[in-house]
């Protein structure tokens, strides 16, 4: 298992449109993605509906960990993603 934390910059926090990209990239990959808060609320990547109720905020520190497939470049991938859109 392959994971990293990264602090959301969006002013809006993870809604509708980033969490449906984040969904559609999760999907395109060979791993299992999950989205974990702070406080131990955690979704799957491809769970539109799921990670957006996580209600992630601007400012907060989520986990992402990828499990299976080729993790390393699976993490690289979606750490550049958050880094780009989140």
């Amino acid at each position: 298992m392959k994971q990293f934390t990264y602090t959301i910059q969006d002013n809006v926090g993870i809604h509708a449109r980033p969490a449906g990209m984040l969904a559609k990239a999760a999907k395109a990959l060979d791993s299992a993605v999950t989205v974990e808060k702070a406080d131990g609320k955690s979704a799957a990547a491809t769970k539109l509906m799921a990670v957006m109720g996580l209600g992630v905020k601007c400012g907060d520190t989520v986990t992402v960990k990828v499990e299976g497939g080729d993790e390393a470049a699976n993490a690289a991938a979606l750490e550049a993603f958050f880094k780009e859109n989140l």
